[in-house]
């Protein structure tokens, strides 16, 4: 983990469009590449005229988008068949599977859209949307909308709070990940319980 770290501070130092698609593309995936490490520092070059900040914003969506599809097709063409198969196992048999199904597309379009938001849920949030068969366009303009609007807030902190910000996330990147995974899991608690009252 340390060589990961390691190498993750080399790309970050030499951060141009291209590391941010790629660096965004394996943050949507299953690779454990935090977006505040790689968004945050592009709003910091911004704020310095080395990047654009709607450009810098774009390819951190794009590259998010490329990830999230990776998530996408491999829950589409391999995720469904394997857990109607195996599920059991893990005490899934498939009513309980057509259950979840029924509860996720229900609701698919609002859980992609928060999920995108969400620190942990974000490079998972995709999967369910390919297990259970959520259309491709709404998933790809649902996530390229979320994932956007996430790497704006993060360009604009970067922009606007300056190397501080910076060195805040890198120094305190484990610390700022629990909080925001607590945040973060707070309000999916609080938007559960509005949809059960409701």
């Amino acid at each position: 983990m340390d060589a990961f770290s390691e190498w993750l501070s080399t790309v970050v130092a030499h951060l141009g469009y291209a590391e941010i698609i790629f660096l965004m593309a394996l943050e949507s995936s299953l690779f454990p590449v935090p977006s505040e490490l790689v968004m945050i520092p592009a709003g910091y070059l911004a704020a310095r005229g080395q990047l654009d900040p709607l450009l810098a914003t774009l390819a951190g969506g794009l590259g998010s988008l490329i990830g999230a599809s990776a998530n996408y097709i491999l829950g589409r063409y391999a995720g469904r068949a394997f857990l109607l198969r195996w599920g059991k196992y893990f005490l899934i048999n498939e009513a309980k599977y057509h259950e979840a199904e029924r509860l996720f597309m229900k609701n698919a379009h609002w859980a992609t859209f928060i999920g995108r938001l969400l620190p942990v849920i974000r490079h998972l949030i995709s999967l369910p949307a390919g297990v259970f068969g959520m259309r491709l366009l709404p998933f790809a303009l649902i996530t390229s909308a979320g994932a956007t609007l996430w790497c704006a807030v993060l360009v604009a902190i970067g922009y606007y709070l300056g190397e501080g910000a910076v060195d805040l996330v890198r120094h305190y990147s484990h610390e700022v990940a629990i909080a925001v995974v607590l945040i973060g899991a707070a309000g999916v608690i609080w938007f559960l319980s509005r949809r059960r009252s409701t």
